[in-house]
């Protein structure tokens, strides 16, 4: 795969990133393209779900948390500069699914190759020592696969757990009480590894080679990333907040 390089670093919201996923897709030739990056505090939830079942919108809103939807589906997640979020733009080939999988298996070879014992767990979980590390969802455009995740190395798990609010019924399907039980963060397994040389880890096991944006293709992302900011596509059909 090819990194995709941004010409200098920056505090992004989230939208950028999942507009530069977009910008990606639709502009560049074929091939698989790869990046890491990081957000502050923010809740973000599948394209099919109801913010007011899945997240605590009082609590965001009195703790400066930004929220989003995103296009592909999946859970709600939540996201700080703790978590390394992941994004892969490939080639749907006959069956998405596969793909999908494919790309989380490799993933968890990444984690594994630090000594972490990961493994794929259901459509869309890679654990680690019976603790979800890793979420991750994708999305289908005309000929393009947009896939992307979380990597929960250092993230705030009191305010995950305030943040999101799965229901009663998916905890137990997944076998546990609440949201704080059921993830954990990769550094308590890392030790001597900081959340630098763990990027670092990843985008060297995952690529081959790199690309950069320019100027130019920064404002465009801009402009893409303005429709996942409209309260009307955040809300969805939830007219309350």
């Amino acid at each position: 795969m090819v990194q995709v390089l941004l010409p200098e670093d920056g505090d992004r919201p989230l939208a950028f990133y999942l507009a530069m996923e977009e910008y990606v897709a639709w502009e560049y030739p074929e091939g698989d393209y790869f990046f890491v990056w990081r957000t502050g505090p923010s809740v973000i939830f599948g394209r099919n779900q109801d913010m007011e079942a899945e997240v605590n919108v009082p609590y965001c809103l009195d703790h400066g948390i930004r929220i989003y939807r995103r296009k592909s589906g999946g859970g709600c997640v939540y996201s700080d500069m703790g978590n390394l979020m992941h994004s892969c733009i490939t080639s749907p080939g006959k069956d998405a699914a596969f793909v999908f999988y494919r790309y989380m298996q490799q993933i968890a070879l990444a984690l594994r190759r630090l000594g972490l014992e990961a493994e794929v767990s259901g459509r869309n979980d890679i654990m680690v020592g019976g603790r979800k590390v890793s979420g991750n969802a994708f999305h289908l455009l005309p000929k393009r696969c947009i896939i992307h995740g979380t990597m929960l190395y250092d993230t705030d798990l009191d305010v995950m757990t305030e943040a999101i609010t799965p229901s009663p019924e998916k905890l137990e399907r997944k076998g546990v009480s609440s949201v704080r039980q059921r993830v954990g963060n990769l550094k308590d397994s890392l030790k001597g590894i900081d959340m630098e040389a763990f990027s670092r880890h990843i985008v060297e096991t995952m690529c081959d080679g790199s690309v950069s944006l320019d100027g130019d293709d920064v404002e465009r992302i801009r402009e893409i990333s303005r429709g996942y900011m409209v309260g009307s596509f955040i809300k969805g059909r939830n007219p309350k907040h």
